[in-house]
């Protein structure tokens, strides 16, 4: 290592820590301050329009299932539009998947979101649906998206310049294995939040929070018993995800949840 490979290593560094701690911004539904570079919602509502057909045939094609269709539909726009979602900015759509097998929901940036046949057909009631979908509207709210894609460029900044000053891909390969770990730490914080903010937006809309509790269950069931760790996880275990929830409707319905809500 020279004394050029050094310099040049720790304005990389520099730069990269600059970049992520410089750009911040308050969520207006969490007010939490948050590292995002820069990313302003109009450039997640892109970057998820363009991803949604690659993501959609991926995973076998949106569903033929018109009834099935139209219920993700009317479930998920309940949700926003009964829900603090609806002053977002986001344009949400809800996708169905005809994946049969794979028991999967997720987000993409801007609003995107999508739940696989596998998935839907193992859910009872339409509450379960909506706190499925409002988890997902969840992450999108609190930018989680966003938040990545800038932890992602200042591990890939820092794992360089570590890489280019001490001349050894080796070394670079620990950098980045290190930066592995830090992230699934902020995955499994994600999906808590996630699951909070689910919460809220499914009782907005009228629908029983506690429904998400049978939803981990059926989670957990999918699984076969066969999960990894939870410390190797990007998601917490179903039921520690019971316990968070557990404490949340205690906290949020100190005298109860309704009677009028739907299951």
């Amino acid at each position: 290592m020279n004394k050029i490979q050094l310099i040049i290593a720790l304005v990389v560094a520099a730069f990269s820590l600059f970049s992520y701690f410089g750009s911040s911004a308050v969520n207006p539904i969490t007010g939490e301050k948050q590292h995002i570079g820069g990313l302003s919602l109009k450039d997640e509502v892109a970057m998820g329009l363009q991803s949604a057909p690659q993501m959609a045939q991926q995973m076998g094609g949106l569903s033929q299932d018109a009834r099935a269709r139209a219920l993700v539909s009317q479930v998920g726009a309940k949700v926003v539009a009964q829900s603090v979602a609806a002053k977002s900015g986001y344009p949400f759509k809800f996708h169905l998947l005809a994946d049969p097998r794979t028991v999967n929901a997720f987000a993409l940036p801007g609003g995107q979101i999508f739940i696989t046949m596998s998935l839907l057909s193992r859910l009872e009631t339409e509450g379960q649906l909506a706190g499925v979908l409002g988890h997902e509207v969840g992450h999108v709210l609190a930018r989680h998206s966003a938040e990545q894609i800038a932890k992602n460029q200042l591990t890939q900044g820092l794992t360089g310049a570590f890489a280019m000053g001490s001349g050894s891909m080796n070394a670079a390969q620990i950098g980045q294995m290190v930066g592995q770990m830090t992230m699934l730490k902020y995955g499994r914080d994600d999906e808590l939040e996630a699951d909070a903010l689910g919460l809220r937006l499914m009782s907005e809309a009228g629908y029983d929070p506690r429904a998400m509790i049978r939803v981990m269950q059926i989670l957990e069931k999918a699984s076969g018993g066969s999960r990894n760790p939870e410390f190797q996880s990007s998601h917490p275990s179903p039921p520690h995800r019971i316990e968070e929830i557990n404490a949340k409707l205690k906290k949020a319905f100190p005298n109860g949840i309704p009677a009028d809500l739907t299951p």
